[in-house]
């Protein structure tokens, strides 16, 4: 990884007006998990905060959006104003590129997405038993959950000019549609496997929150989806490098 490549993207991926967004909708989780304490409603904590708040509205929504956002445009930006030839032309090896803006989507997604999941869940649960285990499941399911989306994003972004338009489609008819209706199509979705590792680490009832995907399948599907994708990323800086000197 180069850490010049690292600290320009990282200030080009925070430094856009739609991270302004971005992080608008990230503090809605915890502004809900504040209206949830204070309803008095007569519905289970521990199952709400892992359904609806973490399980929907974190992992299916905010996540997802926010990895797409930074994912395709840690490349696809510089690929769209022509600024991505002079990186390219500088004596770096492909892969250091695509890592240092790998990782540079990853941190500006966890910045993003982990503190809001953290503090809206500790509200919402109010120290609920079981609220630790499923906390700790979530974080660690999204944090790879992080990993993974931004390697599929960015390769995305190196291998098409519609990456955008493709990511909102695997988030929003795939994930959201396709694999709710089918099930056996739930061991290729990352949203599963985010709630794969988060149900096998999580000490609740199967009645408040279960995956449908293993814990051991999630982390190896999240192992080989990442490796594949960032593989793909590499292969494709390295043709898009050839055709711009060509």
């Amino acid at each position: 990884m180069n850490h010049d490549v690292f600290m320009l993207t990282v200030r080009m991926l925070l430094g856009r007006r739609r991270t302004l967004l971005l992080l608008l909708f990230a503090a809605l989780p915890i502004l809900l998990a504040v209206v949830f304490r204070l309803s008095a409603t007569d519905v289970n904590a521990v199952e709400w905060t892992a359904n609806a708040l973490l399980g929907g509205m974190i992992v299916g929504i905010l996540l997802p959006l926010a990895a797409l956002v930074f994912g395709t445009a840690a490349f696809g930006a510089e690929a769209e104003d022509g600024t991505i030839v002079y990186i390219l032309a500088r004596p770096l090896q492909r892969w250091k590129i695509v890592t240092a803006k790998l990782a540079a989507s990853i941190l500006a997604t966890s910045v993003l997405v982990l503190p809001a999941a953290l503090f809206s869940a500790i509200i919402a649960l109010g120290g609920a038993s079981g609220g630790a285990s499923l906390i700790a499941g979530f974080l660690a399911g999204i944090a790879g959950g992080i990993v993974v989306y931004a390697a599929l994003f960015l390769c995305l972004g190196i291998l098409t000019g519609r990456a955008f338009i493709i990511g909102l489609g695997y988030v929003f008819i795939w994930e959201g549609v396709v694999t709710g209706i089918f099930r056996g199509t739930r061991n290729l979705s990352v949203r599963e496997y985010i709630l794969g590792v988060a149900g096998g680490i999580a000490d609740v009832p199967k009645s408040a929150f279960e995956a449908d995907v293993s814990i051991a399948t999630a982390a190896v599907m999240m192992l080989v989806v990442a490796g594949a994708a960032i593989y793909f990323a590499v292969r494709g800086a390295q043709r898009f490098q050839v055709g711009e000197s060509g």
